[in-house]
């Protein structure tokens, strides 16, 4: 896809390098090959449209100081032609461009040519990525980290797609093991605690609602013919009674999010298909295993790890490290060709050793990539919130959800990185003004939709690109000249470098930002420039700068996983 501004760098790069040669040519410079360097946006606009940092770059070969070097070169530059109105050499040596104030404008027809694709690049070629976040316990409810990991899982794939990369989203039911036995064992005793029968529930189990919830329901339907069954059947009846019923309350509550997984993969699956013991026999085969006080362990240290881990208990149960081991041997025999994990700040301590573990296999752990994700703290009227107002329970995604709904607790969500607590405050994100972060952008998106209902209105249409020539569009766009339209473009056109940077750093929450940039650009125009004048052009230009503003909005909310309202 086009991308205006990088095509104007890749230019501006071409001219420097052309003048650096001639210089080296004159002999006024010394250099064996012209240096790496970039063109940039400089941070003050006083500084220009784009500088260069050539001279810097290459000061250290040349022997001359960068501002030297720097005039050396404007000197040699042609801009005849070029859309740039002056050079200057500013700093230590930097070489600022001016360009003549049109220059973005190219970006308008661009956009409403390309629509939803706008903003989506190739840098992934099509390299198969799986994604895999939230893999809540499906014991019970998902909490405030599951969305969190929702909310960000969800919108890195979308960036990723973005960027060209065949993303798959994928959830690990972790439906086996320690977890699973406490949680049968709590059904148990909550089932016999309401049929008047002595309980316990194990150290370790699950004191929740939930669990008393779904024996209640069971004795409703089944009465008590389960106390007459053997206490391990009745068990396995029980987890997967439950498990059944809240994996699909988890399917529920995520597709309330706006979150659609492609594969829901269970752990109990590497273990009846014998994956599991095949790890363990693979490493053992290879040396890294090497048993001790009865248990099986695996040579994490060999691999930069503090201490070994045990993937065998006494008892004979492979470990849930184990498990997770051909968890990720699977995913790579899969295909995939890059794996990415999100996981809770309690599994930081899990990185090293689980990478260590793929290169003991011979799998490259530099495939996988681990985002550990910070803890969030929720606030109503300014103190922490644990409770459901609802339900008087711990908070939960569909809580969450039904409190604030799906498109504020997505974009709080995204609004930092996810090495960065969160503080989530309940209040703000239902607020109906512009201190609300999404109720913000999503005012621009609806204010434009009311300027186009305005138009319609007095007969007025937003003119099709494909009805215009190149001449007779950039004559048209020409009229836009106020500042607040040149940044409005401007902001347009860094769209699809944004995409480019959120997908090579996994940062969406670049998007998230970005959209609140447009948006203040876009209010700052409303703000001065009226849309529909009494000059059928300018009328003209503008509503196809809206329109262009309308579609990045929506093509970022896209990615972010939220509406895009006509009406607010």
């Amino acid at each position: 896809m086009k991308d205006v501004k990088a095509q104007i760098q890749d230019k501006l790069k071409e001219l420097t390098v052309s003048a650096l040669k001639k210089a080296v040519d004159d002999g006024v410079i010394n250099l064996t090959k012209i240096p790496e360097f970039n063109i940039e946006v400089p941070q003050a606009e006083a500084h220009g449209d784009f500088a260069a940092n050539v001279a810097m770059t290459a000061a250290r070969e040349a022997k001359m100081p960068p501002r030297k070097i720097a005039e050396i070169i404007k000197e040699r530059m042609e801009i005849s032609g070029t859309g740039i109105e002056r050079i200057e050499v500013a700093g230590s040596g930097f070489i600022n461009f001016y360009l003549s104030p049109t220059w973005a404008h190219g970006v308008i027809p661009v956009i409403l040519s390309e629509g939803d694709a706008y903003g989506r690049q190739d840098i992934g070629k099509g390299k198969k990525v799986q994604v895999e976040f939230v893999s809540a316990n499906p014991t019970g409810p998902m909490h405030m980290g599951n969305a969190r990991g929702a909310a960000l899982g969800d919108a890195l794939a979308s960036v990723l797609e973005m960027a060209g990369y065949d993303v798959t989203r994928e959830f690990y039911i972790n439906d086996a093991g320690n977890q699973i036995e406490n949680f049968g064992l709590s059904l148990e005793a909550r089932y016999l605690e309401l049929l008047g029968l002595e309980g316990r529930i194990p150290e370790g189990g699950y004191h929740g609602e939930d669990i008393k919830d779904h024996m209640r329901e069971l004795i409703e339907k089944e009465g008590d013919r389960f106390l007459h069954v053997d206490p391990a059947e009745r068990r396995a009846y029980f987890i997967e009674y439950a498990l059944k019923k809240n994996i699909d309350r988890m399917k529920r509550d995520l597709e309330n999010f706006g979150v659609h997984f492609d594969v829901w993969f269970s752990e109990r699956s590497l273990h009846d298909e014998g994956k599991v013991q095949e790890v363990i026999r693979l490493l053992t085969e290879r040396g890294y295993t090497y048993e001790k006080d009865g248990a099986l362990w695996f040579k994490a240290t060999e691999f930069g790890v503090p201490k070994d881990e045990v993937l065998v208990r006494q008892n004979g149960i492979p470990t849930y490290f184990a498990s997770d081991i051909a968890y990720h041997k699977d995913k790579f025999d899969r295909g995939f060709e890059w794996v990415i994990d999100i996981w809770g700040a309690d599994h930081h301590g899990h990185v090293a050793r689980m990478k260590g573990a793929l290169a003991a296999l011979g799998y490259d752990p530099e495939k996988l990539t681990i985002i550990i994700m910070q803890l969030v703290r929720l606030y109503r009227n300014g103190e922490i919130a644990r409770m459901s107002k609802r339900t008087g329970r711990a908070v939960t995604l569909a809580d969450l959800v039904e409190e604030v709904g799906k498109d504020a607790a997505r974009f709080f969500f995204n609004l930092r990185g996810a090495d960065t607590h969160l503080d989530f405050d309940l209040d703000l994100a239902v607020k109906q003004s512009e201190e609300n972060p999404v109720y913000y952008v999503q005012y621009a998106h609806a204010r434009i939709s009311s300027i186009f209902r305005q138009a319609a209105e007095q007969g007025v249409a937003v003119p099709e690109v494909r009805d215009r020539s190149p001449e007779d569009l950039e004559k048209l766009l020409s009229k836009l000249t106020d500042e607040t339209e040149i940044q409005l473009i401007k902001k347009l056109a860094d769209f699809p470098g944004e995409i480019r940077v959120a997908a090579s750093t996994l940062s969406p929450y670049r998007i998230a930002n970005y959209t609140l940039e447009l948006a203040a650009a876009f209010h700052s125009f409303y703000n001065v420039c009226r849309v529909l004048t009494d000059d059928p052009d300018l009328t003209a230009a503008r509503l196809m700068l809206v329109k262009a503003v309308q579609q990045v909005l929506r093509n970022a909310f896209r990615i972010l996983g939220i509406s895009a309202p006509d009406r607010m």
